[in-house]
Formats: C-alpha cells, structure tokens, sequence
C-alpha cells in the first residue's frame, strides 16, 4: 500500500505542477483576450517556481517529489530507484499530466487551438537542436540541484524546495524565448494530449532526459560523498 501512496502523490503533483504552469499561460492568455494587463513571461515562470515549491514540501515526504520523468529516469540511470517502481512513477506523472490538461481544457477552451492549453512551443526561428540544446542545460540544472540539495545526505534539506523552486523559475525565464522553459516532459505531454499540438514533440522528451542523466552522473563522479 505504501508504494501506491508514491505513485498517488506522483500524480497529484504532477497535475499540480502542469494545470498551475500551462494554466497561468492560459490566464494570461485570457487576460489579454479582454484587454488587461496580462501575467507576461515573469509571471507565469514565477507560477512555474512556486508550484514547484509547493509539490516539494507537499510530497516529498512521501515519494521523492519527482513529478518529472527526467528526474526519475536520472534516478533510475543512477541506481538509486528500481525499474519497476521508476516506470510506475513515470506512468503516474503521465497519467497526472494528462488529467491536468483535460481540465485545463474545460476551463480555458478560447485557449485550445490559439494557446495550445500553454504547451510548450519552439519560437519561431528556433531550430529543433537549439530547443534540445536550451532545454538539456536547464534540466540538467534543475535536477543537478535536487541532487545537491534532497538526495545529497549532506545537504540542509529544508531550503531544498525554494532551491529547485528558484531553478525552475529562472529556467523558465531564460528558456522562455526559445523553447517554452519547460525542463520536464510532461509539463509538455499534458497540454498537447488534450489540444493535440505535438509539433516536435520530441524536443522536450530528448532535451529534459539527456540533461537529467547527464546531471546524476556528473553529481555523482565529481561531487558525491564517496562514502554512500
């Protein structure tokens, strides 16, 4: 039972983490539909970073708070989660997201075929590699941080959710521009199953789990205690 808790908070935070990101990107969008001020690119990566921070303090207790296949696949790449459970987490996250983006597609249906539900998209100009390229360094920050901060036993962990929370932000910030500053495949998948926009797609699967397995064995060659 305790394992299906996991994989419950798993997707619970997942649907947090996609319906707050890609639902402030379908507010704005809203927003300026009726001639307001909208939340613009600080706002809805602020709205990024917080939910984050609030998924880590709210699970991680209880599953790791992932919420992310390229953090669970660096897991699993690193041998510190079995197959098994890493491929429930992965589903969980999937599944999470999916439900996220059908609900933002009940509340925000003016945002289906214009937004997209705020999957992330390439910026015009931009080229598949770049988008893989922006998208690997972010995510490699962002989960090289989780190392450092919630799996490294001599870490302080309690700063640990702002810490990732922050990456997340200024990732979503920088990376904004040219590939949506997503670092997370499903922050993706969830939006584009329920719009069907999966212009490549594949951009933010390769970038993401590239950057993430890059990043645990980085940690782990230059930086881990070696006496784990």
């Amino acid at each position: 039972m305790n394992a299906y808790k996991k994989y419950i908070a798993e997707l619970v935070g997942t649907f947090a983490l996609v319906f707050i990101a890609a639902g402030s990107l379908c507010a704005d969008f809203s927003l300026r539909q009726t001639g307001a001020q909208g939340l613009g690119l600080l706002g809805t990566s602020i709205a990024y970073g917080v939910v984050v921070i609030a998924v880590i303090y709210a699970i991680s207790y209880i599953s790791g708070s992932h919420v992310n296949p390229a953090v669970t696949i660096s897991f699993w790449i690193t041998k510190r989660m079995d197959p098994n459970t890493a491929i429930m987490y992965i589903v969980s996250q999937i599944v999470g997201a999916s439900l996220a983006g059908l609900a933002l597609k009940t509340l925000f249906p003016d945002a289906l075929h214009t937004l997209y539900l705020g999957t992330s998209m390439l910026a015009p100009g931009v080229t598949p590699v770049r988008g893989i390229l922006m998208e690997f360094i972010i995510t490699f920050l962002l989960v090289f941080t989780i190392y450092g901060t919630l799996v490294d036993r001599r870490a302080s962990a309690g700063f640990a959710g702002v810490a990732i929370g922050l990456v997340v932000l200024f990732g979503s910030l920088i990376g904004g521009t040219i590939s949506g500053g997503a670092a997370n495949p499903v922050r993706v998948f969830g939006p584009a199953i329920a719009s069907g926009q999966f212009a490549h797609h594949y951009v933010w699967w390769i970038g993401p789990i590239l950057g993430g397995i890059a990043a645990g064995f980085v940690y782990d060659k230059v930086f881990a205690d070696s006496k784990k």
